[in-house]
């Protein structure tokens, strides 16, 4: 008995188009799961992170810890010294918690400086933060700093004395002299825990220079 030709048989070039379609999805969903719950890249932009990270540097952030927080029905919370990114709510155009859309200019990387309760307090070129555990103060950039060419430069610019919000941390890039970054210390105020996209943990471009946080 003769057998009938089997689907594929009849119709291979419709085969061969369901098969690429499937694999283009498969990609497609891939590349989502891998962006929102496993890591994210971004190029940095300016000045802001000097001399800790350049204009033009590949960086990578880790995603899973803010979705095992999420997973929790918990708020992420990073570490002091962290370098975060975090979505930019200046933008009217963003959700006000949702971290993940993408717009121009939406995304914003700093480093974590103090959190909600704590008193932050720049004067006379320093920065200083106030908790219970240190009623006199401390610099918080002490285990950041490597050298003078590495990490948060030293002299900071501005005035400010503030308590941060519940639920919130106070941020800042590494370059604080003059106007170089747009942080909690001059107009971008603190951040919400639900903004934070995650914490940097590799860059990896200029490939000369790959380091890990």
């Amino acid at each position: 008995m003769e057998q009938k030709p089997t689907f594929a048989q009849k119709y291979p070039a419709l085969k061969d188009i369901i098969s690429f379609l499937t694999f283009v999805g498969a990609v497609a969903l891939g590349t989502f799961i891998l962006n929102s719950f496993i890591f994210r890249s971004y190029s940095v932009v300016g000045g802001s992170m000097e001399n800790t990270l350049q204009s033009g540097d590949r960086v990578i952030v880790n995603r899973i810890p803010v979705s095992v927080a999420h997973f929790k029905e918990e708020e992420y919370v990073p570490k002091r010294g962290q370098i975060v990114v975090f979505a930019n709510g200046g933008n009217t155009s963003l959700t006000n918690c949702d971290p993940m859309i993408d717009v121009k200019d939406q995304y914003i990387i700093k480093r974590v400086i103090a959190f909600p309760g704590e008193r932050v307090v720049v004067a006379d070129g320093k920065l200083t933060v106030y908790n219970e555990e240190h009623p006199e103060g401390f610099e918080p950039d002490q285990e950041t700093r490597k050298s003078a060419n590495d990490g948060p430069k030293e002299n900071v610019s501005g005035s400010i004395n503030t308590i941060v919000p519940e639920g919130e941390i106070f941020v800042s890039g590494d370059n604080r002299e003059g106007q170089n970054s747009y942080d909690s210390r001059n107009g971008l105020g603190t951040v919400p825990y639900c903004r934070i996209v995650g914490p940097v943990t590799t860059r990896l471009y200029p490939f000369t220079s790959i380091r890990f946080f």
